[in-house]
């Protein structure tokens, strides 16, 4: 099964603005999460208390988080994904500060 993906201008934005290894990992990571079933916890975690999902992944000793939303409260039997923003983990506080980007992003593109 293939997800349709979906891309915010934020979440464009953040992968226009990132390094040449880090758009190709990322190209990696959503091309799993568009193909795969069921879809693997090394790349995806929910992100508690939300409506949210994260996928992660490490370049140069960082973590880049993307925050997305599906249609289906599971995500295996997901259809579309939407992409909303991504930022760069440098503590637990920036999860509420992009959660609430990542809700106004949400509002916009739906």
């Amino acid at each position: 099964m293939k997800r349709e993906l979906i891309y915010s201008q934020e979440y464009l934005e953040f992968v226009q603005s990132s390094s040449k290894r880090t758009q190709e990992k990322l190209l990696y990571a959503t091309s799993i999460l568009e193909s795969v079933t069921p879809v693997p916890v090394k790349f995806v975690k929910k992100l508690t208390n939300t409506d949210f999902y994260e996928l992660r992944i490490s370049v140069d000793n960082e973590i880049r988080v993307i925050l997305f939303a599906v249609d289906n409260e599971n995500i295996n039997l997901a259809t579309s994904v939407i992409f909303l923003n991504g930022f760069i983990k440098k503590s637990t506080k920036d999860y509420e500060k992009e959660i609430i980007k990542a809700i106004n992003i949400l509002r916009n593109v739906l």
